[in-house]
């Protein structure tokens, strides 16, 4: 077993009193230079905070709206069936819609239209109204003028395709007629 003694301190055991009680001397400059790294040392972890929540804040909004708007490419594709269906009610003479024969047919569709319109609004998918409203390119896409002194320039007078909203997002534009001032001639 080997002696593993300090071979500063003096044989018989005692301990200097003036080494003991010597504090390091620390200037002014040192304790500014120690309180200025402090401070930084501080303010980065504050700013490591606040940059943390930022990130978790961002994330839960990022994560909110993926749930909110996860149907939202589904809905697209949904709404050409939509579409379809509408245009088969529409193309139906009111004569054959009385007929015996195609009763059940018309109200098959029209049931079916019915539960598509019901879906939608349980999604929060609405349909933008367009008619008699001033254009709103947030929400409407002009396809043609109408020379009109029925309706105000500027004024949606026809509707080619309906439009949706899916919550506060626009899902698809209307496709409108828009009127114009008729041509003085």
């Amino acid at each position: 077993m080997t002696d593993e003694r300090n071979s500063d301190a003096p044989e018989d055991g005692t301990i200097d009193m003036a080494t003991a009680n010597a504090v390091p001397a620390f200037d002014d400059e040192r304790v500014a230079k120690l309180e200025n790294e402090l401070e930084e040392a501080r303010q980065a972890v504050l700013y490591a905070q606040a940059e943390t929540q930022n990130v978790r804040r961002r994330a839960e909004k990022e994560a909110a709206d993926a749930r909110t708007y996860a149907a939202t490419a589904f809905a697209r594709d949904i709404l050409s069936v939509a579409d379809n269906l509408t245009r088969a009610l529409a193309a139906i003479p009111e004569d054959l819609r009385g007929d015996d024969k195609f009763k059940g047919l018309v109200t098959g569709l029209e049931a079916t239209g019915r539960e598509i319109e019901s879906v939608f609004g349980r999604h929060g998918i609405t349909k933008i109204e367009t008619k008699g409203e001033t254009l709103d390119p947030n929400r409407h896409q002009a396809m043609f003028e109408v020379p009109t002194a029925d309706a105000a320039p500027g004024t949606v007078v026809q509707e080619i395709q309906s439009g949706y909203m899916i919550r506060d997002r626009l899902l698809r534009p209307a496709l409108v007629g828009v009127a114009k001032a008729p041509d003085a001639n």
